[in-house]
This record gives structure tokens, C-alpha cells and sequence, in this order.
């Protein structure tokens, strides 16, 4: 049985049998992106945890920001989007992060990611620490682009070998040089779901098994060396590829005009999470997530305020899960 609560931004907080939420923990990067000059409020760990909180999973992101005026409006931003921002701290000494985006004639960005930034020290006190442990979590989100530093590895370690979570979430999410193959290993093997998209599909190819594999291979071997339950491949407008117990399945792209396709792949995981936590199939579960993911990459900026037809699709998945349908 599915019930629910009103959150901060009036969606509905889905609760389960025994009156307990379903909760989302993210950890990660908080920063600005700056397109053609204007400021989105971004990263890929932020960007989840709002699409997550529009959609009506309680979401508390782990992250840091500056004292500065950034890392106040990161924070309202936070407020504003029913984030829990308990655990995003104000790090005084490293201001907060920003990314110059550029744009192809296509809309693909690349990314000019500023270093030593608030968000490459997270901080995580004792007390709070304790305070997660002692939390249930139906997911665990993070990527590797955090782990860039190693006190953030360290950290991440510390987070994933104490809390108490059913599913762990790992949006491979490559960012300019900022991996290492002993990251990637290691994440895979604490992972039960994995998200990663073509490209990042022929690195770990050549990266892990030294060899260019077909992807559904490259989801079997992964499942198969790493322990993993779920591999999503996204495709950009040709859809995703989803890996589960030896099948490959092939979820076609909805077509639609692309202003630019920063955040695509967060609002995709989002609409995965969404459907999937809530009971419905994996591969209905892609099919919603395709949804979402059309509609962000329409729009400029990685968390756009959703149409009333998307929110229609939301009210009437979360009502097929109420009735049990």
C-alpha cells in the first residue's frame, strides 16, 4: 500500500505500508551552471534531488557550498525546491562552484568545470553523519564527478559502508578528465543500479574489459563482474537500453525540439527513480523516464518548471500506484 503527505512544494510524499516515506539520500556536487551568460542552478546530484522532490520523494542532498552570494541562492534554491538541505553545509574558506556551459549548433554542451570549490570539500560532521546511519533509505544517489578529490572519496566510503539503503544508484556521469578507473571499480561494487550513456558505455568498454563490446555484452559483464541488478544506457533522442536478470530491453525515444540537453540525463534517472521506487516495472519504468527526460531537454536549463501535462502524467502514475494498478 502507497499513501502520501504534502511536502514543502505541495507534491505528494509517497509513503508506504506502516506509514514510512519513501526517502531518496544524494550525495554530490551543488553548483551553477552559466549558459550564454545566464546562471541554472545545476549539478547532477541537485538536479535528481529536485526533479525527485517535484515528483514527491523526500530528498535530502549531501553537498557544500561557499559563503558567498552563489552559495546563498544554491541554498534558497534548495528551500525553494523542497530539497532537505540539512546536510548541504557552508564551507567559509572555498567559494561555491560554477561551470562555464557552451553549446553546439545541437545543443550538446561541454563543460568548463571550475576547480577547488565548495563542493570538492564537502563536510560531513560526526552528529550528522550518525543522523543518516540512523535513517532508512529507499536510494542512494551519487556519480564520480565528486570524487575528484579524495577527501570526498573519503568520505563517500565512510557514508556507503554505514547507511541502511534498499537501492544504490550510480550515474557514472563522466566529466572531462575527472575519473579514474579505481573510482569507477569501486562505485560499480557498491551499486545495485547503474546509469551511463553511449558514450560513457565505449570508456568503461575499453577502460574495464580493455576491449570494444557491444553494449548489451558491456550490461552483461557489468551485472555479472560487479554484482549489478539494473544497467541503464541512455541514447540521447534514440532512446535507452535497459539491462536486467540477462535481458537487454530497447525503450524508444520520443522526438521532440532540444534547446539544449544539459541535465537530460538527471531528469531521465528522476523519472526512472520516480516510477521504479513506487512499484511499477523497470521497463515502464524507462518508458516514464524517456517522458521526462523529452520534455527537460525542450527547455533551457537542468530543472525547468514542469507543464501541466507532465504533471498530469505524475498525478495519474502516482494514483495507478495507489490503487495498486
Amino acid at each position: 500500500m502507497v499513501i502520501y503527505k504534502q511536502n514543502m512544494n505541495q507534491n505528494l510524499i509517497f509513503k508506504k505500508g506502516g506509514g514510512k516515506e519513501v526517502k531518496a539520500l544524494l550525495f554530490g556536487e551543488i553548483l551553477w551552471d552559466i549558459i550564454n551568460g545566464k546562471s541554472y542552478i545545476g549539478g547532477a546530484p541537485f538536479n535528481l534531488a529536485a526533479h525527485l522532490s517535484k515528483m514527491g520523494i523526500e530528498s535530502t542532498l549531501i553537498s557544500s557550498v561557499g559563503e558567498d552570494v552563489l552559495g546563498r541562492k544554491a541554498l534558497k534554491e534548495a528551500e525553494k525546491r523542497g530539497i532537505d538541505s540539512t546536510f548541504i553545509r557552508v564551507n567559509p574558506y572555498l567559494p561555491t562552484g560554477t561551470v562555464e556551459v557552451s553549446l553546439d549548433e545541437k545543443g550538446h554542451p561541454t563543460y568548463l568545470i571550475k576547480e577547488n570549490v565548495a563542493w570538492d570539500n564537502i563536510i560531513l560532521e560526526q552528529d550528522l553523519m550518525d543522523s543518516l546511519v540512523k535513517n532508512e533509505w529507499q536510494v542512494f544517489c551519487f556519480g564520480t564527478l565528486a570524487q575528484r578529490t579524495k577527501r570526498n572519496r573519503e568520505i563517500l566510503n565512510q557514508i556507503l559502508s554505514r547507511i541502511n539503503a534498499d537501492d544504490v544508484f550510480y550515474d557514472v556521469n563522466l566529466r572531462q578528465n575527472y575519473y579514474e578507473k579505481e573510482w569507477i571499480e569501486k562505485s560499480l561494487c557498491q551499486s545495485s543500479i547503474v546509469k551511463l550513456n553511449d558514450r560513457e558505455a565505449f570508456i568503461l568498454s575499453e577502460l574495464l574489459f580493455e576491449q570494444t563490446l557491444k553494449q548489451e555484452n558491456l550490461a552483461e559483464f557489468l551485472c555479472q563482474k560487479y554484482d549489478l541488478s539494473i544497467v541503464c544506457i541512455t541514447h540521447g533522442k534514440n532512446g535507452s537500453s535497459i539491462y536486467h536478470k540477462g535481458k537487454l530491453e530497447k525503450i524508444i525515444g520520443l522526438n521532440g525540439p532540444v534547446a539544449d540537453t544539459v541535465g537530460g540525463g538527471d531528469s531521465y534517472s528522476a523519472g526512472f527513480l520516480f516510477s521504479y521506487l513506487c512499484g511499477k516495472g523497470i521497463y515502464e519504468a524507462a518508458e516514464f523516464a524517456e517522458m521526462v527526460g523529452n520534455f527537460v531537454v525542450s527547455q533551457s536549463g537542468a530543472v525547468p518548471e514542469y507543464p501541466q501535462w507532465l504533471e498530469k502524467e505524475i498525478e495519474n502514475l502516482k494514483h495507478k500506484i495507489k490503487k495498486g494498478g
